[in-house]
């Protein structure tokens, strides 16, 4: 009877073990976005749709790019981690430095969906040239000192090459280029003063008389400068079965300058990027 009893409890205990570590489990393992297992409800408010895909550290096989063969780089995806930022010293001695800011956009400022050709000439060189996509994504950060600074973020037109020479993309490959940076604003714009490009006064409301002074030339006269940037994309994570490929990256561009009203500031941008490359089909 003692023995009976002893089994059952035992048996109860067991049941309530397996209950309670199964309870842990389902709340330590958070689904992700990239595998499809969150709805749209799910995934809205909560920063996930700003998260590229990522590749397993047992990803390291290399992926060889044949020369007779045109690719596409489709999917490319750059997620920002880092936003610095390099402005001019408040004092004259020193020297212009980064500065780490905080972002306040919205978690939505990820490059997705980026495409673009990728070839390789008889030298082993390879050429990747951005064609289009979400490809841009306007940004305000904020300076430990208060001082809110907008920037576009963006790869527009990005030609990049390898710089290894190799025909191949590995763990070791690093493709790097240079890129176009427009405006943070269209061209409709129009400042708190009335003035455009396109449209609005061409002077600050309620100041015709100073319209030609020095202080308001720059803010008065608005021009559409299209600036340049660079980037570097190293390689760490290659799947050779799927094409896809995954890394980090660092961006080097200007700050916008409210269509030259001010000088643009270096930003430097920190982060992770995934793509996949497929063969051309005709």
């Amino acid at each position: 009877m003692n023995l009976h009893k002893d089994m059952k409890y035992r048996s109860l205990i067991a049941l309530f073990l397996a209950t309670f570590l199964g309870f842990l489990t389902a709340c330590s393992s958070s689904p992700t976005a990239n595998n499809g297992s969150l709805s749209y409800d799910d995934i809205r408010g909560s920063g996930l749709a700003n998260n590229c895909p990522e590749l397993s550290e047992a990803s390291l096989d290399s992926l060889a790019i044949a020369t007779d063969l045109s690719y596409q780089l489709k999917e490319l995806c750059l997620e920002p981690k880092t936003f610095l930022v390099k402005r001019s010293p408040r004092i004259k001695r020193q020297d212009s430095q980064f500065e780490l800011t905080k972002p306040l956009t919205r978690e939505s400022f990820t490059l997705d969906q980026v495409s673009g050709s990728l070839k390789a000439a008889p030298n082993g060189m390879l050429t990747f040239t951005e064609q289009g996509g979400f490809d841009f994504q306007p940004v305000t950060v904020q300076l430990p000192d208060g001082e809110r600074v907008p920037l576009l973020f963006t790869i527009k037109g990005l030609v990049a090459q390898n710089q290894d020479s190799s025909g191949r993309l590995g763990p070791s490959s690093r493709l790097a280029g240079t890129f176009d940076v427009p405006p943070y604003r269209t061209s409709s714009f129009i400042d708190p003063k009335g003035r455009g490009l396109a449209m609005g006064y061409d002077v600050a409301a309620g100041l015709p008389v100073s319209a030609d002074s020095e202080e308001f030339a720059r803010p008065n006269t608005k021009v559409f400068d299209i600036g340049q940037g660079s980037i570097s994309l190293q390689v760490n994570r290659v799947n050779q079965a799927t094409g896809e490929i995954a890394g980090l990256f660092e961006s080097a561009q200007p700050s916008d300058t409210d269509f030259g009203a001010k000088e643009a500031m270096g930003v430097k941008i920190k982060g992770r990027f995934y793509g996949r490359i497929e063969p051309e089909t005709i």
